[in-house]
C-alpha cells in the first residue's frame, strides 16, 4: 500500500465510519513495548481491561484488539524511506480507522517516546485520528521523565486532531505498587469510555468533516470540493471578481 492508499483508506473509514451504538463499542491498544512482555504494553492492558469493566458495569459491549510496533519495526523502518505500506500496517491502519477510541502506549528514552512510537504515527495519515478519543501511557525508569506524556504525546494527538482524555498515565518504576497508579487508570479508563460511547468522533464525521482541513489526497476526495464561483476562482481563470451587490 503507498501512501496516497493509505491516505484513502483512512479517509473512507474515517467519513463513513459506524457510530458506536451501532454495534460494540471498538477499543484499539497501540503499544511500543520493545520486549514481550513489557511494562509499557502491562501498563497499556490493565487500562484496557478497567475499560471493558466499566463498560460492563454500564451495560456496554467493548472489544479491545492490539497492535505490538515491535512486531511491525521492519515495516515500519521500511515504509519510512519507501512510502509503501506491508501487510502488518495496513492492518493496523485499517484497525484505527475502524476504532472508537485509542490507548496509545510508549517506553519513554531520554526524555522523549520512543522512536518505533514516533515512526508509527507519523506514517498515519492526518486525518485517520480526527476527533477520535485517545488516553496516552507511558512508562520509564524515572519519574524524571514524568511529564513527557504531557509535553511530547499530548502535542502529537493535537497535530492530528485527536481527542486526548483529561487523565495522564505514567509509571516509573517505584509506581508499581503505589495505589495511586490504579486510581489514575481507573480514571482515565472512565473518562475514555465515556468518550466512546459519546459518539462524538462519529457526530464530528457526519456534521462537520469539511470543515477541516485536508490534505491533497487524504479525506477520500472530500476535500476536494472547490468553488468555482468564487472570486479568487474567477480570476485565476481570467475573469474578474463578481461587481459588488
Amino acid at each position: 500500500m503507498t501512501a496516497a492508499e493509505r491516505d484513502g483508506v483512512g479517509a473512507a473509514a474515517s467519513v463513513a465510519g459506524d457510530a458506536p451504538g451501532d454495534g460494540p463499542v471498538r477499543l484499539v491498544v497501540v503499544s511500543a513495548g520493545a520486549s514481550d512482555p513489557s511494562s509499557t504494553s502491562m501498563l497499556a492492558d490493565r487500562l484496557a481491561a478497567r475499560t471493558v469493566a466499566a463498560a460492563r458495569e454500564r451495560g456496554v459491549e467493548v472489544t479491545v484488539s492490539t497492535i505490538e510496533l515491535r512486531t511491525l519495526a521492519k515495516e515500519i523502518a521500511a515504509a519510512l524511506v519507501s512510502q509503501v505500506d506491508g501487510p502488518g500496517l495496513e492492518a493496523a491502519t485499517r484497525e484505527l480507522a475502524e476504532a472508537d477510541g485509542i490507548i496509545a502506549a510508549t517506553p519513554i528514552y531520554k526524555a522523549g517516546v520512543s522512536g518505533l512510537f514516533k515512526s508509527f504515527f507519523d506514517l498515519l495519515d492526518n486525518d485517520l485520528l480526527i476527533a477520535k478519543p485517545v488516553a496516552p501511557a507511558a512508562t520509564a525508569g524515572t519519574a524524571r521523565h514524568a511529564l513527557v506524556v504531557d509535553e511530547a504525546m499530548r502535542s502529537l494527538f493535537a497535530y492530528m486532531r485527536a481527542l486526548t482524555v483529561p487523565t495522564s498515565l505514567f509509571a516509573a518504576t517505584e509506581d508499581w505498587a503505589d495505589p495511586a497508579l490504579e486510581a489514575r487508570i481507573e480514571r482515565a479508563a472512565l473518562e475514555l469510555l465515556l468518550l466512546m460511547e459519546s459518539g462524538f468522533a462519529t457526530q464530528i464525521r457526519e456534521r462537520s468533516w469539511a470543515g477541516y482541513q485536508h490534505q491533497y489526497g487524504s479525506a477520500g476526495g472530500t476535500e476536494l470540493a472547490i468553488d468555482l464561483d468564487s472570486d479568487l476562482m474567477r480570476l485565476a481563470d481570467g475573469g474578474h471578481p463578481a461587481p459588488p451587490r
